[in-house]
């Protein structure tokens, strides 16, 4: 009987396995869906592997990480070391941003696995024929280093010997320290027979980003309400006059929202009315009129040159400029009148404009991506953010980037870093948790947070342990905000001053990334437009508004020594390493984040009564962050700058909000006396 088609195949497939490959390799570690995406880390930074190899029976493994530049051909090597349980460990440096792969060979170790027997042995007659062996194996690995000349004398020269000493009757023991010699097993690894390896199948990605990737402090404003007069409408220059104001307060990136034309067509009126009284200056994420669209700037605001001028300044104080890309018309855009094709049109010969029930956007025309000119249209707005790019940013914050097509994201982003390695691109996407972590995955390098609804003890312990601990750590970076233009959470309602201050305290510490929209929040900004309304009265997104950065209740200072301690405590730039702290008040919540080396730890503990003193008693994990318990410790007290004396885990705070809702505490091993006489040494 002939074979059939499917046991043929089967037949096929067996011939292809080498069946003397025993290796196997089970796992390999950080993965992001078995590879489908990207791993997330730094550059300069070192990436930890982990795989899971072993072999039958007894034979030693030798394991090796590859990685190398996606552009490279070439892989280096790193040697895995075993640990326990058939894991194994090894480390690879991405030297600068880019895109990289790695993977895992495995083998058996004919040589190791030969030594590791003959240690065992005792037997004088075991050595000796053990020693045979041993010189029949260096005498291979001589013939493998073949044009490393001083390496494949040494090993020949070795193999002689041991073949000599193994045929005489000399004393096994000093035999055995022969073939047993470190210097020559050193030698010989470095030309392993490596034919029968194991290979993990296909290459994990990973991508590694510059530092503000992980670690960024961002501040939004209008750059239209940065006027100093009430009543006048802002400009670059005004932004710029205002820059030494952000740089005060510590923040490294400058949000603007949308800079481009305003459609006058369907304008949106103060408060959100949906018709416009004379003068009224619209919406800016209504983009685009007669002057232009999204290449455009909005000429009240200023010419292309104020603004690269602005973004240069900026830099000159360490703040980059960061735009807001959002990926719709209003119905004056020129694309609706040149590209009807990328809209979607109702029957009554209108274009759909954006809802999102009961909200209704009349202002605003989405694309339809499923345009049979979606070629064109992809290229299009690919256009727009290397427009932006080549004007000097770098930093893209991308309005609901969830209404778009995730197949042109995972495209688009990719095409841009390829050419620009260092570009950010932080997600907007207040949306369920399933899709904000799929747009991580296709390329989004930050994404906003539920941390502006998480409010209890419970709520932020649970979410941030699964931010910083979950499967998401791997890609998922979150950037956690207290308000936006478009978030007043009920929380702020009340306008308590310490509510703000925990607030601000909670998301500058939890997270390596936050933002805060200001001026809003520094002076308090909470009258909702209607009770409970998540949208504030007077909202800037539709009118100019002045803001008196001098009101004697700004929380600048606050905020600006938040950004010091940030910058200064390496702790505080990561999140990996977050844990919470037991308490026995569940008004008080306690977090401790630490560097890699211990060096700096950093412990928070925030009053979530925003009305009443609490105290509680705090359990530490001394052994986990480096402390001996047995001996006093210091705390000190970045907020306030008081130090206390601390020993063994538990221990005790109160915390007043009237006077500061929050501690953040550097833990120390040494006493102040001891900071003193390093001082004055």
């Amino acid at each position: 009987m002939s074979a059939t088609p499917r046991s043929r195949a089967r037949s096929v497939a067996r011939a292809e396995i080498d069946g003397r490959v025993r290796a196997v390799i089970d796992a390999v570690l950080p993965a992001v869906d078995g590879g489908r995406f990207a791993v997330k880390r730094v550059a300069g930074e070192p990436v930890a592997v982990e795989a899971h190899c072993f072999a039958d029976g007894h034979d030693v493994l030798r394991v090796m990480l590859r990685w190398r530049a996606e552009a490279d051909s070439a892989w280096q090597e790193e040697e895995m070391l075993h640990t326990v349980n058939d894991v194994w460990h090894a480390r690879f440096t991405p030297p600068l941003p880019g895109r990289y792969r790695y993977s895992v060979t495995a083998w058996v170790d004919r040589l190791r696995s030969w030594r590791h027997e003959l240690a065992r042995r005792v037997e004088a007659d075991d050595i000796r024929i053990a020693a045979q062996v041993g010189a029949a194996l260096l005498a291979e690995t001589a013939a493998r280093a073949k044009g490393a000349g001083a390496d494949q004398k040494a090993l020949k020269e070795a193999s002689a010997r041991l073949r000599r000493e193994a045929q005489s009757p000399a004393d096994a023991d000093a035999l055995k320290a022969l073939a047993l010699d470190e210097a020559i097993a050193a030698l010989a690894d470095h030309y392993p027979d490596r034919s029968l390896a194991a290979h993990w199948p296909g290459e994990l990605p990973l991508v590694a980003e510059r530092e503000r990737a992980r670690f960024s402090s961002w501040y939004e404003m209008f750059p239209r309400s940065a006027s100093p007069q009430a009543g006048r409408h802002g400009t670059f220059q005004d932004v710029e006059a205002r820059l030494p104001y952000v740089a005060e307060l510590g923040f490294d990136v400058l949000y603007f929202p949308p800079i481009h034309p305003i459609g006058r067509d369907k304008r949106k009126g103060r408060d959100n009315a949906l018709e416009a009284a004379a003068g009224d200056v619209g919406s800016p994420w209504a983009i685009g009129a007669a002057e232009g669209g999204h290449k455009s700037i909005l000429p009240e605001l200023g010419t292309p040159d104020d603004f690269r001028r602005l973004v240069a300044k900026a830099r000159e104080l360490g703040i980059e400029v960061a735009m807001d890309i959002a990926f719709q018309c209003a119905p004056d855009h020129p694309w609706v009148r040149e590209h009807p094709q990328w809209f979607s049109w109702r029957p009554d010969g209108s274009v759909q404009y954006a809802e999102n029930p009961p909200k209704k956007y009349q202002d605003i025309y989405p694309f339809n991506f499923e345009t049979d000119d979606w070629r064109s249209l992809w290229a299009e707005l690919k256009s727009v953010f290397e427009h932006w790019i080549a004007e000097g940013v770098q930093i893209f914050r991308v309005d609901n980037p969830h209404t778009k097509a995730f197949a042109f994201w995972e495209w688009v982003i990719a095409e841009l870093k390829r050419d620009h390695p260092g570009l950010i691109f932080l997600a907007e996407a207040f949306t369920r948790p399933k899709v904000m972590h799929r747009l991580a995955k296709l390329g989004y390098t930050q994404s906003y947070t539920y941390f502006t609804w998480r409010n209890t003890k419970h709520e932020l312990t649970e979410y941030f342990t699964e931010l910083s601990q979950g499967a998401g750590r791997e890609y998922f970076r979150p950037n956690v905000w207290p308000n936006t233009p478009d978030i007043l959470n009920e929380h702020l309602h009340s306008g308590e001053r310490s509510v703000f201050m925990s607030r601000l305290v909670l998301a500058a510490t939890l997270s390596a990334s936050y933002g805060i929209y200001g001026p809003a929040y520094e002076l308090l900004e909470h009258v909702p437009r209607t009770p409970g309304s998540e949208e504030y009265l007077h909202s800037e997104k539709y009118e100019l508004r002045h803001w008196n950065l001098d009101d004697p209740r700004s929380l600048r200072d606050l905020i600006a020594r938040v950004n010091r301690i940030r910058r200064g405590n390496p702790a505080l730039h990561a999140n990996e390493s977050l844990r919470f702290a037991a308490t026995d008040n569940d008004q008080l919540i306690a977090y401790t984040k630490c560097s890699g080396d211990l060096r700096n730890v950093v412990l928070s503990v925030v009053n979530l009564d925003p009305y009443h003193t609490q105290s509680g008693w705090i359990e530490l994990d001394t052994h986990a962050l480096g402390i001996d318990a047995a001996q006093p410790y210091e705390v000190h007290d970045l907020l306030s700058d008081q130090r206390f004396i601390w020993q063994g885990t538990r221990n005790f705070v109160i915390l007043d909000p009237a006077r500061m809702p929050a501690h953040v505490f550097r833990v120390g091993q040494r006493t102040r006396r001891e900071q003193d006489f390093d001082y004055f040494t």
